[in-house]
């Protein structure tokens, strides 16, 4: 089952989004779900990040929010909300 997770940041948190943005990544790469994509959301500026989008594929809801809540940015409460959704993928042009 594909998941989506949808998480704004609280405003003015740039510097913390990139002062744990290693650790974030890192962590990415070795979490017990497959990350189908991911990436930051921007600001109508197309540059500023003010949130995070994911595309996860796990076999639960409960394998989803576990990794959610022990992404580092949720621990150092970057994001200011946090949504996640099962996704039914119809369309990929790929």
């Amino acid at each position: 089952m594909h998941y989506v997770i949808h998480c704004l940041d609280h405003d003015g948190a740039v510097e913390k989004r990139l002062a744990n943005y290693e650790d974030h990544k890192a962590y990415l790469g070795s979490a017990p779900v497959k990350t189908v994509i991911s990436g930051p959301l921007l600001a109508d500026d197309e540059e500023t990040m003010i949130g995070s989008c994911f595309l996860i594929e796990a076999d639960t809801l409960a394998e989803v929010e576990a990794f959610n809540a022990n992404d580092p940015f949720k621990k150092v409460g970057l994001w200011k909300s946090i949504s996640i959704r099962p996704f039914s993928k119809r369309v990929d042009n790929r």
